[in-house]
């Protein structure tokens, strides 16, 4: 398993479908004409993002998505229709994400030591700290071992099957930037059509990116600033004190047991995630292990609640129905692979077959059915 090549893979398809980070096209209302800039050429503006340092900000961003996919309870950042988030960052590692949902709202803090995600519709906080010992550990070999190293493997990874040119300039939340697009070459098999980043013509970060899929002129997926403040936040904002009342759950890496660690392992090993393809039509695969659905307990409700257990008579020990699940967002297929259940949206697929293999891409099904086809 090539590690490294599988790390990127998943990032590329994350940053893709608007997922990780800073993604995707949000011009704020009132944005103004497009700014005078110096001349660049593609090539020395791609360069300059991927080498460019980190740098402390803070700000909101809206997302509006239009992928297709089913609605995901409590974080309708990742669902179709609009939202916003709130973010900062001191350029150093430390982070604060505010993501609110309705009358709710879930805030991520990472203060370089610790790592706390606070659930206010749940009340509850999961904490997780690492020691200097942990921290000092050696990355896995082949995995990228800061975000900036990452963004330049993807981006990477992804200009060399594009076509690679500079749209002109926009004003995204008060700050000019270069209009950079992403076009797959004529060979590459994908539902994508362009990805359009607008960078900032003096920190050369993402401020707007837009990803556009065939037969269509709207994006996609929606996503990016529409206030941003550059420059030192207040050190205030990357602590994190648990509310009064709160159920705090604290979890520390260097606790989990050797047990933990080798089932850990081997179930990594028995997924064998590889990657079919390159470039835009690269295609992701693995296989789950027989019993990864196995501490799924469908006997909860969404509430939290116990289920009535006649309710699930018939459906195995644990009364998993995850089959009908997958029913209900996909639809069944069938090939010379095998049969399964396909999930589409606008970005993609994801096609799980009935003996447990996954294959997921920015791809079209008939990619999907070839790549799950080499999966043994």
């Amino acid at each position: 398993m090539n590690r490294r090549r599988v790390t990127v893979a998943v990032a590329a398809a994350g940053v893709v479908a608007g997922v990780t980070g800073l993604g995707v096209l949000a011009m704020p209302a009132g944005a103004g004409p497009a700014p005078v800039l110096p001349d660049v050429t593609a090539e020395s503006l791609v360069e300059s993002v991927i080498t460019a340092e980190p740098a402390a900000f803070g700000g909101s961003v809206d997302v509006d998505n239009d992928l297709g996919v089913p609605a995901l309870a409590g974080i309708p950042q990742l669902s179709d229709g609009a939202s916003s988030l709130r973010m900062w960052t001191d350029g150093a590692g430390r982070v604060r994400v505010q993501l609110p949902a309705g009358e709710s709202e879930k805030t991520f803090v990472d203060d370089g030591a610790t790592s706390w995600l606070w659930d206010s519709a749940e009340q509850t906080v999961q904490k997780v700290t690492r020691d200097a010992a942990a921290k000092r550990e050696r990355p896995v070999e082949g995995v990228p071992s800061d975000p900036v190293t990452l963004a330049r493997d993807v981006v990477t990874h992804v200009q060399e099957f594009s076509d690679v040119t500079v749209d002109g300039t926009a004003r995204v939340a008060g700050r000019s930037a270069y209009e950079l697009v992403l076009t797959p070459k004529p060979t590459e098999r994908t539902v994508l059509r362009e990805v359009r980043v607008a960078v900032d013509a003096e920190l050369r970060a993402p401020l707007r990116v837009s990803v556009l899929t065939n037969g269509t002129n709207a994006p996609a997926v929606q996503v990016g600033f529409s206030e941003l403040t550059v420059g030192p936040q207040d050190p205030a904002l990357f602590a994190f004190t648990p509310p009064a009342g709160a159920e705090v759950t604290e979890v520390r890496p260097q606790d989990v047991s050797e047990r933990d660690r080798t089932a850990a392992e081997r179930a990594l090993t028995e997924a064998d995630p590889q990657v079919v393809g390159e470039g835009w039509d690269a295609v992701l695969v693995a296989r789950v292990p027989a019993d990864a659905l196995a501490n799924l307990d469908p006997r909860r409700a969404e509430d939290g609640r116990e289920r009535d257990g006649r309710e699930w008579e018939g459906r195995g020990e644990r009364g998993a129905d995850v089959q009908g699940l997958l029913r209900q967002l996909g639809k069944q297929v069938s090939g010379p692979w095998g049969s399964g259940t396909l999930v589409t949206a606008r970005v993609g697929g994801v096609l799980i077959a009935d003996d447990g293999r996954v294959a997921v891409g920015a791809v079209p099904e008939q990619v999907l059915t070839e790549a799950i086809g080499q999966v043994k």
